[in-house]
């Protein structure tokens, strides 16, 4: 009776530790899946955080697409960002003997065209009269036509941004707004000194290049760049505040409602 009694102790303890074994388990398991809960809802709070702070960081012109999309993400974005950049070095290396031809040595494009013309016909008549004589028949030279559509484009893109500027002056002439009124005055009034610099091609083969340079710089290095243009809009801002405050104050009430 002694035995079986110390071994139905012996069990009781042993079922009593297994007991506690488990619901101490149980309660480590609890433990840790909050732990990896609240470490898994501070992981998502710190993503709409950093999302939030990316939302709110400045972008120059107050853009909120990639640079390729700003420019068309098409052919014509490819080649300013250069994307291919055999087809960026041949569009731009095009527009730089162009400029050479006509600037640096003074060509003309009556005189260029001229030129041009007296080599291909001057190909063109000894190709024919050569494979007349070794073939004993004249060659067949194929007939060259334009096609109408590539053109039809071009007027057509050329056409709605010709009225997009006009309706944008008109908008601006209006009055409505003075603080863009005077901007563009400003701009056009750069424009003019800077043209009495260099002549249009110049001005033009400058912008061209421009235009292949500044995107994909800006593109590489925007992290750097806008931060800067953020001061630099900070203090424009700042004195146009002075400005508005010094002279666009004074000007009577009258004047300012004419002109709106």
């Amino acid at each position: 009776m002694a035995e079986e009694k110390e071994n139905t102790v012996v069990v009781a303890e042993k079922s009593g530790e297994s007991l506690i074994e488990k619901i101490t388990e149980k309660i480590s398991e609890k433990i840790h899946g909050h732990d990896s809960s609240s470490s898994d809802s501070d992981s998502e709070s710190e993503k709409t955080v950093a999302s939030v702070i990316k939302e709110k960081v400045f972008r120059l012109f107050g853009r909120e697409k990639p640079v390729h999309s700003v420019l068309g993400a098409g052919k014509v974005a490819d080649v300013l960002l250069w994307k291919n950049k055999k087809e960026s070095a041949g569009v731009l290396g095009a527009a730089t003997a162009v400029w050479i031809l006509f600037e640096l040595l003074e060509y003309h494009l009556l005189t260029l065209v001229s030129h041009i013309s007296i080599l291909l016909l001057a190909l063109v008549f000894l190709w024919s009269n050569a494979h007349a004589f070794i073939h004993k028949s004249p060659p067949q030279i194929p007939n060259i036509h334009l096609p109408e559509e590539p053109f039809l484009q071009i007027v057509s893109a050329l056409r709605i941004e010709i009225n997009r500027g006009l309706a944008a002056l008109r908008d601006i002439s209006s009055g409505k707004d003075l603080k863009k009124f005077l901007i563009v005055i400003a701009g056009l009034w750069i424009i003019s000194i800077v043209g009495n610099w260099f002549n249009f091609l110049t001005l033009f083969y400058i912008i061209f290049v421009l235009l292949h340079t500044v995107p994909v710089a800006y593109a590489k290095y925007e992290d750097k760049i806008d931060p800067l243009a953020e001061k630099v809009l900070i203090e424009f801002k700042k004195q146009y505040a002075v400005f508005d405050a010094k002279v666009l104050s004074k000007i009577p009430k009258s004047l300012k409602d004419k002109l709106a």
